[in-house]
């Protein structure tokens, strides 16, 4: 099994300038962090899009679509930012036959205190043993898109009560 990994941007791959005093979307972290975490399975990795997902757009949210609906691989893992993945979960929902799941972190990889590597783990996990569809993987959970919401007063996705 091979799992296909895409970037998108987002904080995960955020890095700080001292200069500007701000944030922005460097290059993918996602290979160092599986090669520390010495990984036994097969991956590649490519990048869509570098870009904080607030400024994702719907011809973006397009070109993400049909990059993985033209994939071969069945197993996609994305990395992307927190702010719009449900919009873009829910966007990939009509592509049959693949496992797909997203995942992101509420602090840039390169912080000490990020949530990236343990939400790629999850990730990574979920995505060897989930049926197809589509699927976001946070806070150590697996989520329905359908069913799912970003809560940032506690920093963390939670299940939408019905």
């Amino acid at each position: 099994m091979k799992i296909k990994i895409y970037t998108v941007g987002g904080t995960i791959d955020k890095v700080y300038f001292d200069r500007k005093s701000k944030f922005e979307v460097g290059e993918p972290k996602i290979g160092e962090i599986l090669q520390e975490a010495n990984v036994s399975f097969e991956y590649e990795i490519s990048s869509v899009l570098y870009k904080d997902s607030l400024s994702m757009t719907d011809q973006d949210r397009q070109m993400i679509f049909d990059t993985i609906a033209s994939d071969k691989h069945s197993f996609i893992v994305i990395t992307h930012g927190t702010d719009t993945m449900i919009q873009t979960a829910q966007k990939l929902k009509t592509i049959p036959g693949k496992v797909i799941v997203l995942t992101g972190a509420m602090e840039p990889a390169r912080f000490k205190s990020s949530d990236a590597s343990f939400n790629i783990g999850c990730a990574v996990a979920a995505v060897q043993t989930l049926t197809p569809g589509v699927y976001i993987a946070m806070n150590g959970r697996i989520f329905d898109p359908d069913r799912v919401r970003k809560n940032p007063d506690k920093n963390w996705f939670e299940i939408i009560k019905e």
